[in-house]
């Protein structure tokens, strides 16, 4: 009896934590299938294809283009979610925008850590900046086209959310990179952009 009480706190504890702290101060790896981390990731698709992580390998020394090859992973995305509003609904639609949805949020929040280290790096990324905006608009109302699902209605308030951060951060960047460019001209022989 006095096992079973000791045994299901335990129990309970290492299902919640990935190591539990016994009673004794022994701690009990938990096996990795029944960490929540290892369920996040069962059976969910990259939002990266192989081909789009190639792409952005290849920019990886050119911030502009990095963040325009960023924006057009993202028009993708978009565009995939009109389609599948615009054509006559076909059974799976509803699971389909949702994920289009959870590969926008994923894309955008890579694309906004990009953002965040040019920033402080100071790489221009002036070019890029107001194409970016531009994009978040046509975003935005492509986001909240489809019609209310319990399917989707989360991703897409996380979609808007992730949208809503991306602005603020690209509107602060165009500031910061208008003064510190201002005050430090680009050399035109200096390789600038390369990220060490």
């Amino acid at each position: 009896m006095r096992l079973s009480i000791l045994i299901t706190p335990l129990l309970i504890a290492s299902l919640l934590s990935p190591l539990a702290l016994h009673a004794s101060g022994l701690l009990f790896p938990i096996p990795c299938c029944l960490h929540p981390a290892a369920y996040a990731q069962r059976g969910q698709p990259d939002a990266l294809s192989q081909a789009e992580v190639e792409k952005l390998r290849d920019t990886n020394r050119m911030p502009n283009e990095r963040v325009l090859v960023f924006v057009k992973f993202l028009d993708e995305r978009t565009e995939t979610i009109r389609t599948l509003v615009a054509k006559p609904r076909h059974p799976g639609r509803e699971e389909d925008i949702h994920d289009a949805m959870e590969q926008f949020i994923s894309i955008t929040d890579s694309l906004e850590d990009n953002l965040n280290e040019y920033g402080p790096r100071h790489r221009d990324v002036r070019k890029a900046l107001p194409k970016l905006l531009r994009a978040i608009d046509r975003w935005t109302s492509i986001i909240k086209s489809p019609a209310d699902d319990d399917a989707y209605n989360v991703s897409r308030k996380l979609s808007l959310e992730a949208i809503r951060d991306l602005r603020e951060d690209t509107e602060h960047l165009i500031e910061d990179q208008k003064t510190w460019f201002a005050a430090h001209p680009p050399q035109k022989d200096a390789e600038v952009n390369l990220i060490e």
